[in-house]
């Protein structure tokens, strides 16, 4: 960005936020839902997760040699992804989230990688063509500036809840479990964008969630902020959950 300087935080992020984006005190998730994530993930239930989408990551590394394979982590929370999927490419990794509190929970963790608070709704920091994977996992998906950004041969991974994600919980702390699948409609955005899904599959597993797993998951996904819902959290102790993602994988078109 010609005309301007950007210092790296002493908690070792760079921060590239708008001025509109910080007319908020605290734009980007709340601490409460960074934490109850951190505190998820770190039980390993999205280990699963990662492992379905190792091949994709493993295809998709450059393969000329002395050539750093650049990734955008887009809405990279605390990190946990981005350091298990690329723990040997911390110099080519870049992850973007708009919460001060995420990114700097990442930098502390995998301080070798780039963390950057933005948002990545707004502009992608990098050149055109210049990247050869975009991730987002759960996060915002901007898909004209992921096009942008890609080189002709680079791919944009995707996963979104899948429609049988919490359902148990769901249908015991709202009274109803709705199904709704997503990845059809970001497959259509994606194609309108000029990227072609090349790439689905299905993440399905099962869980025993005790009280604190409970909590945590209604937090993180906003689903406990409610006080009729709260109430019905306090009644549970326990619970098996069903966890489900579908997975995408984006090719530019030319």
């Amino acid at each position: 960005m010609a005309g301007h300087h950007f210092d790296r935080a002493k908690q070792g992020y760079w921060s590239l936020l708008q001025p509109q984006d910080r007319k908020s005190k605290n734009p980007g998730d709340s601490e409460a839902a960074v934490l109850a994530r951190q505190s998820w993930l770190a039980r390993g239930y999205m280990s699963g997760l990662i492992q379905a989408l190792q091949p994709w990551v493993s295809s998709s590394q450059s393969n000329e040699t002395g050539t750093t394979t650049r990734t955008l982590d887009l809405g990279c929370g605390e990190g946990t992804f981005g350091k298990a999927l690329f723990t040997d490419e911390a110099d080519g990794y870049c992850g973007i989230d708009l919460s001060r509190r995420a990114i700097k929970l990442a930098a502390r963790s995998w301080p070798e990688a780039t963390w950057v608070l933005s948002n990545a709704d707004r502009f992608l920091p990098a050149a055109d063509e210049s990247v050869d994977r975009v991730i987002s996992l759960f996060g915002r998906r901007p898909a004209t500036e992921i096009r942008r950004v890609l080189q002709p041969t680079g791919v944009c991974m995707v996963a979104v809840p899948g429609e049988e994600d919490l359902i148990e919980l769901r249908q015991h702390v709202q009274s109803e479990g709705h199904r709704r699948s997503r990845w059809e409609l970001i497959a259509e955005e994606m194609s309108a964008a000029g990227l072609e899904l090349s790439g689905h599959q299905s993440w399905r597993e099962q869980f025993d969630l005790d009280r604190q797993a409970i909590v945590d998951s209604l937090t993180m996904t906003y689903r406990g902020n409610r006080h009729s819902q709260a109430e019905r959290i306090s009644e549970i102790a326990s619970m098996s959950v069903t966890l489900a993602a579908d997975l995408l994988l984006f090719r530019r078109r030319d």
